[in-house]
Parts: C-alpha cells; sequence; structure tokens
C-alpha cells in the first residue's frame, strides 16, 4: 500500500523556525560586512580612527547584540518540536 504523499507546504512553525535559523546564521556574516566598510571608505592612506568611525563600530557592534537576543528566545526551543525529513 503507497503512503500518503508528504504535503507541498510546511507547517508554518517549522518554516519559520528554519528561516529564523537562517538569518541567525547569517547575522555574523553581515556584521563582518558592516564591519568592513570603515576600511573602504578610508581609502587605505588613513591609520588612526576617527570618531564617527569608533560610534559606527560600536554602533554596528550594538545593533549586533540586540538582533542576536531577538533571535534567542525563538531559537532556545530546539528541534523537539520540528518533523523529521526522510
Amino acid at each position: 500500500m503507497r503512503r500518503p504523499a508528504r504535503p507541498l507546504f510546511l507547517a508554518r512553525a517549522p518554516y519559520r523556525l528554519r528561516r529564523l535559523r537562517d538569518a541567525a546564521r547569517l547575522l555574523p556574516i553581515l556584521g563582518f560586512l558592516l564591519l568592513l566598510l570603515p576600511l573602504l571608505w578610508a581609502g587605505g592612506d588613513q591609520s588612526t580612527l576617527t570618531s564617527g568611525e569608533v560610534l559606527y563600530y560600536f554602533g554596528v557592534w550594538g545593533v549586533l547584540i540586540l538582533c542576536a537576543a531577538a533571535f534567542a528566545p525563538g531559537l532556545k526551543g530546539g528541534e523537539a518540536g520540528e518533523e523529521e525529513d526522510d
């Protein structure tokens, strides 16, 4: 006897959990790129940091911390409620 076909679309909870995990995985890459931007602005001839660049670094750092804190409660559940892929 044939097994019933799997539904075409995922349930909302596992789908959202997967997208949240994807966003959490991309957060360090986004942070790395944002922290490299002042190096591109400087043009290579400037060896000291200006006050604007220091504020930018701390601002990016703070936003990354806030984003990670916002993602953490959704990721805390783990994989227990997720359906297994065959």
